[in-house]
């Protein structure tokens, strides 16, 4: 099984992807299957070239890094017209050396004897996240990334053509915010969704401000940048993702998405897919999108925090049963939290232990993090849920 958390995960994955070269007549077919898969919007719900087993139980952040390597392996199949994962991991790592923004400093997370593959799987987990750090992010209804899929389109035009591509990601950025900006002025009236795609874009980008935009007529000139129809369609969905987030448009917005349609070189067509394409897929996966559990974000942090704990036990179970039964002290306090209230003695007693024992298991160093211990009451929570043997033994022990 794939696990993108885990060293070694893109080995797997290209040992296991279904079409070993590209199945794609162009670039734009290529772009609408991409968009079909949820990447273009920032939600990832399949993938075309893994089984869907493969997937099972991966949180929001890994599949979304499998989705971007995916991604990227599909430009660089569709325009090397052939199969070779060790020169698009190359290409990959050079692709982001030359990108590097200030603050993306790996270097000093790689040892020297790292293979390729393992120094593109910390490139990929940096790149997936927000500008926010990991601690805050947990608490944010933004968790990864929405914007990703400018790193794709960079990505094709560096194999292209070679050019930079922090010049040309600033310039998408820019180009990208101002078509939000002016979308959301379209508005007759606000709402709430609104706001929350400003603070969407805002934690996604990487080189430019919102508050350093102006949405009229000084950033048009950058539109004749972009010249292929993948580039011109994702600008076009994203007008559509800004007008269409609160789940309708007013004619004042669909008529701005059709003239941004001119003005692209794009067919009334291409608009009216634009805006098809994005209502489908909000109307079917509005509920499970992070970023649209707006309305209650104390509710979406714990339900993600629960979900990340449950899968952090679980791969970690056996270290987690070994360490638990050196320990009968946390395992008899634990057996008691189970069925009465703690006093705040123990309590601290156990947070104590735990995070003891957290130290011994790298995978459970997030606990240790500024506020982690935040998090021990949902690891204290799914530990008797998971662990039922080790906890039944001791409480056999309490009563014999």
């Amino acid at each position: 099984m794939i696990n993108p958390s885990a060293s070694g995960w893109i080995d797997k994955f290209f040992g296991q992807l279904k079409n070993r070269l590209s199945v794609y007549e162009n670039s734009h077919a290529l772009y609408r299957a991409i968009r079909d898969t949820g990447f273009i919007y920032g939600h990832v719900l399949l993938f075309n070239n893994i089984d869907a087993k493969e997937t099972k139980g991966w949180n929001t952040e890994e599949v979304t890094k499998a989705a971007l390597l995916n991604t990227l392996y599909d430009v660089y199949r569709l325009i090397n017209q052939k199969d070779d994962a060790d020169g698009f991991i190359a290409k990959s790592i050079s692709f982001y050396k030359e990108l590097q923004p200030g603050g993306f400093n790996l270097l000093h997370r790689v040892l020297p004897s790292s293979s390729p593959s393992h120094e593109l799987e910390i490139i990929l987990d940096s790149r997936i996240k927000t500008n926010e750090n990991i601690f805050s992010r947990s608490f944010s209804h933004i968790l990864t990334n929405a914007l990703l899929f400018m790193d794709v389109l960079a990505f094709r035009q560096y194999l292209l053509s070679n050019e930079k591509p922090q010049k040309y990601l600033k310039k998408l950025e820019e180009t990208v915010l101002s078509i939000g900006a002016k979308a959301l002025n379209s508005k007759e009236y606000k709402t709430g969704y609104d706001s929350l795609l400003i603070k969407l874009f805002e934690a996604s980008v990487r080189y430019t401000k919102l508050s350093e935009i102006n949405a009229e007529s000084k950033l048009e000139k950058n539109y004749d940048y972009f010249d292929s129809k993948s580039e011109k369609n994702y600008l076009l969905d994203m007008a559509a993702m800004a007008i269409w987030s609160d789940g309708m448009a007013q004619q004042t917005e669909i008529d701005f998405l059709f003239r941004l349609s001119e003005r692209l070189g794009l067919t009334d067509e291409a608009a009216a897919e634009s805006m098809a394409s994005y209502d489908v897929f909000l109307r079917i996966n509005k509920k499970d999108i992070p970023y649209f559990k707006y309305s209650n974000p104390v509710k979406h942090f714990y339900d993600h925090a629960a979900q990340s704990v449950t899968q952090l036990i679980i791969r970690n179970k056996n270290r987690l049963v070994k360490e638990l039964s050196n320990n009968g002290e946390l395992v008899l306090l634990l057996t008691h939290s189970t069925h009465r209230n703690l006093s705040d003695k123990e309590k601290k007693k156990v947070k104590k232990q735990l995070l003891e024992i957290c130290k011994t298991i790298p995978s459970l160093t997030i606990f240790l993090l500024p506020g982690g211990s935040l998090l021990l009451p949902l690891l204290i929570k799914f530990i008797p849920q998971l662990l039922p043997s080790v906890l039944n033994e001791n409480l056999e022990r309490e009563t014999d």
